[in-house]
């Protein structure tokens, strides 16, 4: 026995000296600054997971090793827990948020590392000052307010965002719709050349000063004002620069299909990697129609198309109030329209087409009925705040129609809303799909959807464990290398030495989304250990205080079209 125990020390003690030898040869300190010991570690690319011990230094992942345990100044065991690279929220809101709430709480907690702002077309750079008041109201209903913004290029809102030192990292997109208010303004109509040269302009110099894509927002004005042809000119642009064009499509469900073709053409056109928000089927006759596109990107994935999804795991979606009017309502900015709203002859027809719809529009309330649309957030009357248009409809006397144009005029349109109008089974199918990873789409104002408190672990807990719609591993890599390969985030979203340190340990036996319709800002559960670009941000149930978060940049490498 004592012969044994001599043998494995003396293998322990050779199998520590090549390490050192190897880190001598590196030039490397033998002490690392953080140790992770002993846990399950999925790198990210969905190779199956390994019990080993990971050492960081700086911000990067510097080793890991399959037994050895070396000094360093601070050590966490993740014995009985999971090792993965840190989640990448592949659509959020974020981006006024953030300076209100620099620590990000609701997604650390989740594990998410990295957020991907500037979605449906509305980033908050580039702007000017006779236009960001307009498109501070746009935004109100989705992004939250915020008083001063003290930047004008998108450099400048990135240096913001490094000034303030956020706890989690962020990229961000330049939106369509934030150029066609700089250029052609907030009316329906096409972009003349002049027009479109500018923001061919902006959206080159967006790419030099580090946006990571081009995104649209084609339900909502100004950028669902965009034609085929003119966002295919911005995202050839944007493939010039190596970026992703990233689109809230046309329509979500009686026209799903056309949509979907139409972003296809687009991205095929400008020779750019496309990735469609938050894929699904809206509306109980629309059920089922994402076999039918899940199909169509097999076929060109299949072709060498670049081409990929994200999904939030909820039956229900969320957006502005404003949203659910008819589009012709929409046309001219905010202050165009609460002159509609507040016009008898103009409102009474709103009032109807919420109602009844119109031709070639379905209105919300059609697809799922008054009582499927809860009112998250109104800036002005905070009472009906997680009540259905329905249930304030019954204790007001007042039609629901009548109930949604009163808030918006009330809170100058600053009222967000969630909406049950999605299948469990679309939702199954996107989720499983090769080509989709995992976003929160949340948005963090009044009494939000609980998806920007739970989305990752609600994945792990229900579909993986639970479900077992897929591996752990297939999960992970959804939420990790998969989004960071398609935003082109540099040695992010992997766990491997050389990596940036962005790292979760979690607990697989407790991790779980806690936050409801009813009662949505409770943090989830499981989540032990965060860390971001190799600092420790998130302790066993606690903030530490560090926020080591940073403005992400696409490498600006030339784009090799196809």
């Amino acid at each position: 026995m004592r012969l044994i125990q001599y043998l494995d020390q003396i293998l322990l003690m050779l199998n520590a000296s090549s390490v050192m030898v190897a880190a001598c040869e590196r030039g490397f300190r033998l002490m690392y600054e953080l140790r992770i010991l002993d846990g399950l570690v999925l790198d990210g690319l969905g190779n199956p997971a390994k019990k080993l011990n990971i050492y960081l230094r700086g911000d990067r992942v510097e080793l890991v090793s399959p037994g050895e345990v070396l000094p360093a100044d601070e050590t966490l065991s993740a014995k009985r827990s999971v090792v993965a690279p840190g989640f990448i929220d592949t659509h959020s809101h974020s981006d006024l948020m953030l300076f209100t709430d620099p620590l990000a709480k609701s997604k650390i907690t989740q594990g998410v590392t990295t957020e991907i702002l500037g979605q449906d077309g509305f980033s908050v750079a580039p702007v000017r000052k006779d236009v960001q008041p307009e498109l501070a109201r746009y935004l109100s209903g989705l992004a939250g307010q915020l008083d001063h913004w003290n930047w004008d290029s998108f450099e400048s809102y990135l240096q913001q965002i490094s000034e303030l030192r956020t706890a989690v990292n962020v990229a961000c997109l330049v939106g369509n719709g934030t150029l066609r208010a700089l250029s052609v303004g907030f009316d329906r109509r096409p972009a003349d050349e002049a027009s479109l040269e500018l923001m061919r302009v902006l959206v080159a110099d967006a790419m030099k000063q580090g946006a990571v894509g081009l995104s649209s927002g084609l339900i909502y004005p100004p950028s669902s004002y965009a034609d085929e042809q003119e966002l295919t000119e911005l995202c050839k642009v944007a493939s010039e620069y190596n970026g992703i064009y990233v689109t809230h499509i046309r329509n979500e469900a009686d026209r799903l299909i056309e949509s979907v073709d139409e972003a296809i053409r687009v991205a095929a056109q400008a020779k750019i990697p496309l990735h469609i928000s938050h894929h699904k089927a809206l509306g109980k006759d629309n059920w089922g129609k994402t076999g039918q596109t899940l199909q169509k990107i097999d076929s060109l994935i299949a072709q060498g198309f670049p081409l990929s999804c994200d999904i939030y795991p909820y039956t229900a979606g969320s957006t502005m109030l404003s949203a659910a009017l008819p589009p012709w309502a929409l046309e001219g900015g905010p202050k165009a329209v609460r002159q509609r709203l507040l016009d008898p002859e103009q409102r009474a027809r709103i009032a109807r087409e919420l109602e009844q719809g119109a031709p070639g529009w379905k209105s919300y309330s059609q697809m799922g009925g008054w009582d499927k649309i809860v009112i998250t957030y109104s800036s002005a009357r905070k009472e009906v705040e997680g009540k259905s248009l329905a249930q304030i409809s019954k204790e007001s006397g007042v039609p629901p129609a009548e109930v949604a144009i009163n808030l918006l005029l009330e809170s100058q349109e600053a009222v967000s809303m969630v909406i049950f109008h999605i299948s469990e089974d679309d939702i199954r199918r996107v989720l499983a799909h090769e080509s989709s990873t995992v976003c929160t789409d949340g948005l963090l104002i009044g009494n939000p959807h609980p998806r920007a408190y739970g989305a990752f672990p609600r994945v792990i807990r229900r579909y993986v464990i639970e479900e077992r719609l897929m591996t752990l591993e297939k999960a992970i890599r959804k939420m990790t290398s998969l989004p960071a390969t398609r935003f082109g985030l540099k040695d992010r979203g992997v766990l491997r030495s050389g990596a940036f340190a962005d790292l979760v340990v979690f607990d697989p036996e407790r991790i779980r989304d806690t936050a409801t319709y009813e009662n949505p800002r409770q943090f989830a559960e499981g989540v032990n250990y965060v860390i971001v670009n190799g600092q420790l941000i998130f302790r066993e149930g606690r903030f530490t205080g560090i926020r080591s978060g940073r403005a992400l940049r696409r490498d600006l490498v030339q784009h090799q079209k196809s």
